[in-house]
């Protein structure tokens, strides 16, 4: 063995000291990074709640690798509507809803927040019946029971912890979605397909593929998303104390603090695509290979994994539904209640208590109990969810139209209007997404 000499000692030390600055440079920058971490990676985290996994699921189950374009084409102009919803609340001090309040007609207003709610509580309700259902399979305790637990669980966070508090809770809830990208490498993949499908786009004019793209792209470019970030984005300015509530006041928005929110709103929806893409892989290659091509919930999903794919897998992707749906559940109800608030001007947001906003917290309890009867009908879950994300499908062009208009508004944003890239990619989607209504309805005559 070579015998360390006093020199050699000392060397590796002085060259271990060298490294020291760079590696801990390296390890602050990223720990820098996942502290500017926030409303656009927590949105796009929610994006993949349990009505979405289903979704997605069914899409790999019925179509295989098909419709894996899909992840990669929406993650541009999933990203640019996000930046938008998120730079008018940092500009604006307002959300959504109260900027189109201040702005625009009110019966637009007030039918958009109406579709909302109703789509939401929907939502919602087979958000917490997946949930419930995905922990029975786990832990063997009644669907009643875990159901009620949920819901409870649910409403008290949301409701009685503070926001710098309960946002810390929801992005670490986010990393519940890593469940689902190590499924992925469990199971055997075809690679060379998967790059195929993903890169070589095919597309069908029957009718069950057309509805689904609407479903695909009304689950990821969905309403509550534009609602719940542009809102966030204002809790954070007053969470820094930059102003004291929501429409109350513009808070001084930086090139610093624009830069923050696109690198964590695009993190956030890359972070989203992926998980969906994997999704729609890990089914792909286990259900529709073995001819299972109906899936009705989440927990199906799981359920319908184990053979094929073990036990391993069957939990990871059973405890993924539970974490994303208690991501998720508080971002329907909280947007529903953001949008209903402002829209008729109660004393809104998560950074107040109950007793100073008691409408707002209303519209959560109610949305979020609404959604726990929703599971005591004899409606399918999946159906809701499905048409549910047809319904945002339909909902979100119009809505798009209008976000554009305000982010190019110079009296609302300013100096922070649009750039020609934002507005031509937004035009491009929303065209896209008529388009396929208008393919949905013609296939449907």
């Amino acid at each position: 063995m070579k015998r360390l000499t006093r020199e050699g000692f000392y060397g590796n030390i002085i060259r271990f000291n060298q490294n020291l600055p760079y590696k801990m440079k390296k390890k602050s920058k990223l720990k820098k990074i996942l502290g500017h971490l926030g409303p656009g990676f927590i949105t796009g985290a929610a994006d993949d709640d349990p009505s979405g996994i289903a979704t997605y699921s069914q899409t790999g189950a019925q179509f295989g690798y098909k419709q894996l374009w899909v992840a990669l084409f929406t993650f541009p102009f999933m990203t640019v509507i996000q930046e938008m919803c998120g730079r008018i609340g940092l500009v604006t001090g307002r959300g959504l809803s109260g900027v189109i309040k201040k702005n625009y007609s009110k019966k637009v207003l007030y039918a958009a927040v109406f579709i909302l709610f109703i789509a939401n509580t929907i939502n919602i309700g087979a958000d917490l019946g997946a949930m419930a259902a995905s922990a029975q399979l786990v832990l063997g305790i009644p669907f009643g029971v875990l159901l009620v637990g949920i819901t409870a669980l649910t409403l008290i966070l949301e409701v009685f912890v503070s926001y710098p508090t309960y946002a810390k809770f929801l992005k670490y809830l986010t990393f519940s979605l890593f469940a689902y990208i190590i499924v992925v490498f469990v199971v055997k993949q075809d690679w060379q397909k998967i790059a195929l499908s993903t890169f070589l786009p095919s597309f069908s004019f029957d009718k069950s593929y057309i509805l689904n793209i609407v479903a695909l792209l009304g689950t990821t470019i969905s309403p509550y998303l534009f609602f719940w970030q542009a809102d966030q984005e204002v809790e954070e300015q007053i969470a820094k104390h930059k102003i004291e509530g929501i429409g109350m006041g513009q808070p001084k928005i930086t090139r610093k603090d624009l830069k923050i929110m696109r690198l964590d709103t695009t993190i956030g929806m890359f972070f989203s695509n992926l998980v969906m893409f994997f999704i729609i892989a890990t089914c792909a290659s286990t259900l529709h290979i073995n001819g299972i091509t109906q899936i009705e919930t989440a927990d199906q999903a799981a359920m319908a994994l184990k053979p094929f794919a073990g036990d391993f897998a069957f939990l990871i992707f059973a405890l993924g539904t539970v974490g994303t749906g208690l991501l998720a559940v508080p971002v329907l109800a909280g947007s529903a209640s953001y949008a209903l608030a402002e829209a008729f001007e109660w004393k809104v947001g998560l950074h107040k208590k109950f007793t100073e906003a008691h409408g707002f917290y209303l519209v959560i309890i109610v949305a979020t109990l609404i959604g726990l009867l929703v599971n005591l009908t004899p409606i399918k879950p999946f159906q809701m969810l499905y048409y549910t994300a047809v319904l945002n499908g339909i909902c979100a062009p119009p809505l798009i139209i209008l976000i554009i208009f305000i982010a190019n508004n110079k009296k609302i944003m300013g100096k922070h209007t649009n750039s020609k890239f934002s507005n031509v990619m937004a035009w491009i989607i929303t065209i896209i997404m008529l388009i396929t209504l208008g393919l949905l309805i013609w296939s449907l005559l």
